[in-house]
């Protein structure tokens, strides 16, 4: 068996389950087979091995499940690929065939069950990797922050969770004015680099990732930008983005034969994790850009999170939308929720009305870090925050954001029963970096970190 050339990722994570995904060559009429075996940490035997078969029109990728794990567990499993010699083999009979596993030895932990044990996450955005005549430029520079974010989860207490990446996790349109990716394996070729770089390959192989797109992985500003040739281009960037980033979030349906389905409506989901849930939103794909009924959401997912607001017993609430909820940019902040103020405003009197507390927005995009409280001139009861990172790796032709870049001066919306009001909670950080969420009984602590892992900033939101 061969390595995986990209993975193993590992996907959506709950107390009894995981999802592990995996890259090997798919080779014309010839079958490829991927297989993991795991086993608790420590222990001789395997619990297990699972096989699949690897098809070239996904690119030689699959998720593969592991069921029936025990919570607070650590788990260690090896991945791998093959090509039988016979032609005709199944999943079923290539299984039976005397496998030399690859000695790499990777490991992962479900959650505890204990609902109110605090927990911890990375968060962050817009991972620049430079692309020319399909081989990546400088990698090293892209990739050096996960080394800094794999020592902050090995020295982390309590330990991260899960990564959070919240939107351009590729940039298929780096070299948009001289030579413009729209070929399918043009882009696949694109992900293949940016999730195989060592020191991100190995993050995501122990600590469970999840993922949403944002315009990079299509188009600067999509759909703005559309044009009526784009259509091509929209297409293959979403099969990519299902393979390689939806594939192994919560979305996919769980089959009987231990993969899951690779069919997918939408591209929003949830988790939960204890008394904390996440709401995911793709703020990217459903947008309606017409005066009658502008919506950076659609009207499902916009019902659908409202109702989940409302009705979940979730302590802290976090909200992910790739672009910014607030505060708004001075320049080029028509792409974000500052052009749909209508359906922002529906959402903050959604809170304020139901007085829902704990409501955290996690964003990226800006090229710029920060933390921000929302309040209401007549509402003392109503608070919100958001917290921002980004970039993980930026461009030198990209300008990082600074406070000078937002519109701090003004309310953020106005009714006729009053003013909502934000100010920062801390300095705009203007450099690479990540955040990391710590949540306890108190409060959530937000510490940002440089490339090299130094602290820049902390900042405590009181819970309520």
């Amino acid at each position: 068996m061969f390595k995986p050339t990209v993975g193993p990722i590992v996907g959506h994570t709950t107390t009894h389950q995981t999802r592990l995904f995996l890259r090997g060559t798919p080779r014309k009429n010839i079958s490829v087979f991927a297989g993991i075996r795991y086993r608790r940490a420590g222990e001789v035997c395997w619990l297990n091995s699972i096989f699949a078969k690897l098809e070239p029109v996904r690119d030689g990728c699959e998720v593969i499940a592991l069921n029936e794990l025990s919570a607070d567990t650590e788990y260690e499993y090896q991945a791998g690929w093959f090509s039988p010699a016979g032609p005709m083999h199944t999943v079923e009979t290539a299984q039976q065939l005397p496998l030399q596993w690859p000695q790499d030895l990777y490991r992962f932990r479900t959650p505890s069950n204990t609902t109110t044990k605090p927990r911890a996450y990375i968060v962050g955005s817009c991972r620049y990797l430079r692309m020319t005549g399909g081989m990546p430029v400088l990698p090293h520079r892209s990739d050096r922050i996960f080394a800094s974010i794999m020592q902050q989860v090995h020295h982390a207490q309590p330990p991260v969770s899960a990564v959070l990446m919240t939107g351009d996790q590729v940039y298929v349109d780096d070299l948009n004015i001289v030579a413009p990716d729209r070929e399918l394996n043009d882009i696949f070729s694109k992900y293949r680099a940016a999730f195989s770089q060592p020191n991100i390959s190995q993050l995501m192989s122990s600590v469970p990732t999840y993922m949403i797109l944002d315009d990079h992985e299509i188009e600067d500003n999509w759909p703005a930008n559309k044009s009526n040739k784009d259509d091509y281009l929209y297409t293959n960037a979403m099969t990519a983005y299902e393979i390689y980033q939806a594939s192994h979030s919560p979305i996919p349906e769980l089959l009987d034969n231990g993969r899951v389905s690779s069919t997918l409506n939408r591209y929003w989901y949830q988790f939960t994790e204890g008394d904390i849930e996440w709401f995911v939103t793709d703020s990217r794909t459903r947008r309606n850009l017409s005066t009658a009924d502008r919506r950076i959401l659609d009207q499902a997912q916009e019902i659908a999170l409202c109702e989940w607001l409302i009705n979940s017993s979730a302590r802290v609430k976090f909200v992910v939308t790739s672009v910014m909820f607030y505060p708004d940019k001075k320049i080029q902040g028509d792409d974000a929720w500052k052009a749909f103020p209508e359906q922002r405003l529906r959402l903050l009197e959604t809170i304020r009305q139901h007085r829902i507390k704990n409501v955290i927005f996690v964003s990226g995009d800006v090229h710029g870090s920060l933390t921000s409280r929302l309040t209401h001139s007549e509402d003392p009861d109503f608070e919100v925050h958001t917290v921002v990172s980004s970039p993980l790796s930026n461009s030198k032709l990209l300008p990082y954001a600074n406070a000078a870049s937002f519109i701090l001066d003004q309310p953020l919306a106005r009714t006729a029963e009053g003013e909502y009001r934000h100010a920062l909670t801390g300095a705009v950080i203007s450099q690479d970096n990540f955040a990391h969420l710590v949540v306890d009984a108190g409060q959530i602590r937000v510490s940002y970190h440089d490339h090299e892992g130094k602290l820049l900033q902390q900042t405590d939101i009181p819970l309520r």
